[in-house]
Order: structure tokens, then C-alpha cells, then sequence
């Protein structure tokens, strides 16, 4: 589905990662600093690597020899970002519809109603973010994503400034967007509960280098919570 093969220096800090995205979830999995958030920020078209190649269901979005970096709006990605990054001034209804409309992508009912109903948010739509629990406004943040039918969906840490509580209220959304959504996901974590829970293939990744590509049992059991 994705096939990504990258790299980018910054600073002292070197970056080389190849690996295939499948169907399913696949989760980056490394300690802070191991340069997740950069290479899904690379994929998303947020940051250019300096050499390689990213190609997205036979299509090229990025090649260095060749000059292809196509911009993050013509990649057709979702993004969830730690923070949700809603709108303040926005009702949620206007928060998952403001994706759509910025990309011009028509009203699909059914879909709208699918999303809503598969996150749980339908009777927050009147609400505005100010309002909402850290896990009410991920899922939104989720669905806004979704919303705009992306081709592949890009999750940054997404119960990394949740409380326990709400990191357990979530995580069954997560898990039911893996299952039915039919949509790709690269997620990244530091947590092993995380990996167990989400992933259906695991991408380790140490000091900006893939250590190893597998199942999550195999790469959980192995490997304590990576904390800070």
C-alpha cells in the first residue's frame, strides 16, 4: 500500500528508514528522539527528506532523483495530531465538516453519519472543543480526519496528553477504526500497551534507524515501556 524509503539529517541527528505500510495499523515504535514523529512527518509531506523515495498505491509522492514532492493537500492523508489541533471558535459540527470543505470534497451522508456514529460523537456536534474531555476531542479530531476520505490515515502519539482514564475511554475507538474503517494507519508510540492493542505490524525504530519489522507479539514481548 506504502512504500517508504527515506533520508534526512538534521543537525547531528541522521534519519534512514525503509519500510512497507500493509493494511491494518502499523505502528512506529521507538523512545523519544528515534525520529517517529519525522518520518510521519515526511510521509505527510510536512518535512522533505533529503534523499529517497515514498510511493502511496503506485503512485509516487515523493522522489529525489526524480523531483517529486507532491504537497501535503495533494497527498490525501489524514493527520491526528497529539493535540487534536480543533478549532476553538468552532462547533464540533463545523470542526469535522472544515477538512471537507477546505479540500472541496462533496457531502457524503452516509459517510458523515458512518464516522459519527462508529466514534461516538454524534451528540457533541453542538458543542464547541472548549467543552469536551482530552478524549472527546481526539475522537473529533479523528473523525475530521476521516472525513475527508483520506487514502491513508497518520496518527502522531494520539493519547499522548491524555490521562489514563481517557486513554482507556479511547482506545476501544481506536481498535473499532483499525477493524472497520477499511482506512491504513501509521501510529506512532513509545508505549508497549499501545503496540499490543493497536498494532498489526510493528516498525522499530532506534536513533533514526529501523531495527526491525513485526508482528506486535513478537516485538512487544521483548521490549519494555519506552518512557521519555
Amino acid at each position: 500500500m506504502l512504500s517508504v524509503d527515506v533520508m534526512k539529517t538534521v543537525g547531528d541527528f541522521a534519519i534512514q528508514a525503509k519500510f512497507d505500510v500493509p493494511s491494518g495499523a502499523t505502528v512506529l515504535f521507538g523512545p523519544s528522539g528515534s525520529g517517529k514523529t519525522s518520518i510521519i512527518n515526511m510521509i505527510a509531506g510536512l518535512m522533505t527528506p533529503d534523499r529517497g523515495r515514498i510511493l502511496c498505491r503506485g503512485r509516487l509522492i515523493f522522489d529525489s532523483g526524480a523531483r517529486i514532492d507532491l504537497p501535503p493537500y495533494h497527498r490525501a492523508f489524514g493527520y491526528v495530531f497529539q493535540d487534536g489541533r480543533l478549532f476553538p471558535h468552532m462547533t464540533v459540527a463545523k470542526n469535522l465538516d472544515y477538512g471537507r470543505k477546505h479540500h472541496r470534497l462533496p457531502y457524503d451522508r452516509a459517510a458523515h453519519e458512518r464516522i459519527v456514529d462508529m466514534l461516538d460523537i454524534g451528540h457533541l456536534t453542538q458543542r464547541r472543543p472548549g467543552t469536551l474531555s482530552g478524549g472527546e476531542r481526539q475522537r473529533v479530531a479523528i473523525g475530521r480526519a476521516l472525513l475527508m476520505n483520506p487514502q491513508l490515515l497518520l496518527l502522531d502519539e494520539p493519547l499522548a496528553s491524555l490521562d489514563a482514564a481517557r486513554k482507556r475511554e479511547i482506545l476501544p475507538y481506536l481498535i473499532r477504526l483499525r477493524d472497520a474503517s477499511g482506512i491504513p494507519m501509521i501510529y506512532v508510540t513509545h508505549h508497549v500497551a499501545e503496540v499490543r492493542r493497536i498494532a498489526t505490524v510493528v516498525v522499530r525504530l532506534e536513533a533514526g534507524r529501523v531495527l526491525g519489522v513485526g508482528a506486535p507479539e513478537t516485538i512487544a514481548a521483548s521490549t519494555d515501556d519506552l518512557e521519555g
